[in-house]
C-alpha cells in the first residue's frame, strides 16, 4: 500500500459516503464514525503519520490514550469498531495488506454496567409528566414521548424519527427504523396507546395548527423534536423531581424491569433492535435478583 501523508482527511470522507451509500447507515451513525476516525487520525498527526498508514502499535498507543483520557469501556468499544470497519474498507478499497485490528480484543464493555431506575422512579416520574399536562398541548405531547419510551425501550434517534403512519392502533404495535434502516415491530400496552391516541387526536393538531408533517412528535414550527431537545425535557422534569434520568437511562430501565419479570433474552434483542445478542447479555449483569429467583424456582432442593 502506498504512503500518502496528505489524503487522511479525503479517505475518511470516502470512507463515510461508502457507508451511507453502500451500507445504509443514518446520518448519526456516520457521523460517530468520522468523529472517531478524526481523533484517530489527530492522534497519528503527533506522530507524524496520517491515514491510511498505521500499524497495531499505533491502534493500541491510541486505545491507552483513550483510558488515560478516562474514556469508559464503552467508549473504547466503540472507536475500536469504528477501526475495524475502517480497516475493512482500507484492505477492499485502498490495497491494505496486513489488517492492523486483526484478532485485537475490545475491552470487557462489563466494567460500567448501564444505569437503571427502580419501576417506583420511572412511575414517580411518568407521574409527575401526567400532572404536568396542565401545561398545555407541548407538555401534553412531552407526556406521551415520555410513557411510549417506557413502553417500548426505544432509542432516542428513534422516538423522534417516528412517523404517524408507524403507529397501528388496532393491532396495538409501533414500526420502528432503527440502526442501519431495519425495520422491527414493538408491541405497545393499552396505557401508551390510549395516550398516544389521544395526542394524535387533539394535541398534535393543535400544535401543527394548519401545518402538515408527517413525524408523529411535533413542535410548532412543524419539524421533529431534537435529541438535544427531548434530552432537556427529561433532566429537566427529573431534576424537578430529584431524578436522575434521560432516554437512555429510562431503556435501560425498560430492559432491565423485562429481564426482572422472567422475558427471555432473544425476545428482548428483537424488541431492543439489537443485531447481535452479546449487547443484550450485558443487562443479564444488573439483575442478580433475577438469578436468585429462578434459582429459588428451578432447583430440586431450593
Amino acid at each position: 500500500m502506498e504512503s500518502n501523508t496528505s489524503d487522511g482527511s479525503g479517505i475518511i470522507q470516502r470512507f463515510i459516503s461508502y457507508l451511507t451509500a453502500e451500507r445504509g447507515l443514518s446520518k448519526n451513525t456516520a457521523l460517530s464514525y468520522s468523529l472517531d476516525l478524526r481523533k484517530f487520525q489527530w492522534f497519528l498527526l503527533q506522530r507524524e503519520k496520517d491515514l491510511p498508514v498505521f500499524t497495531r502499535n499505533d491502534v493500541l498507543d491510541f486505545v491507552q490514550t483513550l483510558r488515560d483520557g478516562s474514556y469508559s469501556a464503552a467508549s473504547v468499544c466503540r472507536f475500536l469498531s469504528t477501526l475495524r470497519g475502517f480497516c475493512r474498507y482500507l484492505i477492499l478499497e485502498h490495497g491494505m495488506a496486513e489488517d492492523p485490528m486483526e484478532n485485537l480484543e475490545s475491552p470487557r464493555r462489563w466494567e460500567r454496567l448501564p444505569k437503571a431506575i427502580s419501576l417506583e422512579q420511572v412511575t414517580a416520574f411518568l407521574e409527575a409528566g401526567e400532572r404536568n399536562d396542565k401545561g398545555g398541548p407541548l407538555t401534553r405531547r412531552d407526556s406521551a414521548m415520555f410513557e411510549l419510551l417506557y413502553s417500548s425501550g426505544l432509542r432516542v434517534s428513534e422516538l423522534i424519527s417516528l412517523k404517524v403512519e408507524d403507529i397501528s392502533f388496532d393491532a396495538g404495535f409501533l414500526r420502528v427504523t432503527g440502526k442501519g434502516s431495519k425495520e422491527r415491530i414493538v408491541p405497545l400496552h393499552a396505557r401508551a396507546l390510549e395516550k398516544l391516541k389521544r395526542y394524535v387526536e387533539n394535541e398534535r393538531p393543535e400544535i401543527l395548527s394548519k401545518r402538515r408533517s408527517t413525524y408523529l412528535f411535533v413542535t410548532r414550527r412543524g419539524g421533529p423534536m431534537t435529541r438535544q431537545c427531548f434530552w432537556k425535557t427529561m433532566k429537566s422534569l427529573g431534576k424537578r423531581i430529584g431524578l436522575d434520568i434521560s432516554p437512555h437511562i429510562m431503556r435501560h430501565s425498560f430492559a432491565t424491569h423485562l429481564l426482572e419479570r422472567g422475558a427471555d433474552l432473544r425476545s428482548l434483542q428483537k424488541l431492543l433492535g439489537h443485531a447481535d445478542i452479546s449487547t443484550t447479555q450485558i443487562y443479564t449483569k444488573v439483575t442478580p435478583d433475577r438469578l436468585k429467583q429462578v434459582y429459588s424456582k428451578h432447583h430440586p432442593r431450593a
